[in-house]
């Protein structure tokens, strides 16, 4: 015959305890869900702001990274994909603007380690233009798509002297060729080419109109070279220079054609040294 043992009796005591700590446990898994739903509506939020960022936010990092030189005035859609009208301003607080005729589009997208986008550009370029923004080392990388673009030459102005002297008017035509500009602290490499030809130039500092056509080429690589030539006109230019990763040391001359001495003399004097009938440039 099999004796059944009566298990002991729960104390009072003991169910008092129980009791008391059933209530906590259900409060903290009650509080759990909370603390995942406030998660992700910060999340949700952080998402949903940098999704919609405003337009003018670009305008903004633009404006404070090239201390007010490069604007986008009247920014409109989102950070990734808007448009904005150019200016470039130099001189006191961009008191010389000169402003790119119509509005500059622009896409935007995320990439690993950088940014993919493209830009349209209306006055100055049959189809977008791409580029590609990553991180590369210590600094950034900046590639541009192969393109050809044409700019009115006033926009020079808005960069500051020399060029707001001169004044220049006429058109450059800009073609790239695997250009890609490497950012590194203090820094700037260049690989790849560009060639821009300004046609049809003239300044504010003679009556002669046009004064010329003429070539830079720019070929990249452990020493990138600048090569200035003149493709026609009574103004006569010539010139080479080096670029060292944190200046471009360049030398040239400058001279007039035979019957344009006296409409080129002020020119002359203000672009280079006179030494005769030669003005050398030297910049460095």
């Amino acid at each position: 015959m099999t004796i059944m043992r009566a298990r002991p009796a729960v104390s009072m005591d003991r169910l008092s305890r129980l009791g008391r700590r059933a209530p906590d446990a259900a409060g903290a898994g009650g509080r759990t869900p909370w603390r995942w739903a406030i998660a992700g509506a910060v999340l949700g939020a952080a998402l949903a702001t940098a999704v919609w960022a405003p337009a003018r936010w670009l305008a903004a990092g633009l404006h404070a990274a090239s201390g007010g030189k490069v604007q986008l005035v009247n920014p409109r859609g989102t950070f990734w994909q808007g448009s904005a009208g150019l200016v470039l301003a130099s001189g006191t607080q961009g008191g010389e603007a000169v402003a790119l005729p119509g509005r500059v589009g622009w896409q935007l997208r995320a990439r690993w380690l950088g940014l993919s986008g493209r830009l349209d550009l209306p006055c100055c370029a049959q189809a977008p233009v791409g580029f590609a923004l990553r991180r590369a080392g210590a600094g950034m990388q900046l590639a541009w798509q192969d393109a050809a673009t044409r700019w009115p030459a006033t926009l020079l102005t808005g960069l500051g002297a020399p060029w707001n002297t001169l004044k220049p008017e006429g058109t450059l035509t800009l073609h790239t060729r695997g250009l890609v500009l490497g950012f590194e602290p203090e820094r700037l490499a260049i690989t790849g080419q560009a060639t821009l030809d300004a046609t049809d130039m003239s300044s504010s500092l003679s009556t002669l109109r046009p004064m010329g056509s003429y070539r830079l080429d720019l070929a990249g690589g452990q020493a990138p070279s600048l090569l200035l030539t003149t493709r026609e006109g009574a103004l006569q230019l010539a010139g080479s220079g080096l670029w060292s990763g944190r200046a471009m040391r360049f030398s040239g001359e400058a001279t007039a054609a035979a019957g344009s001495e006296d409409a080129l003399s002020n020119l002359l004097n203000i672009i280079g040294r006179r030494e005769g009938a030669r003005s050398i440039i030297n910049l460095s």
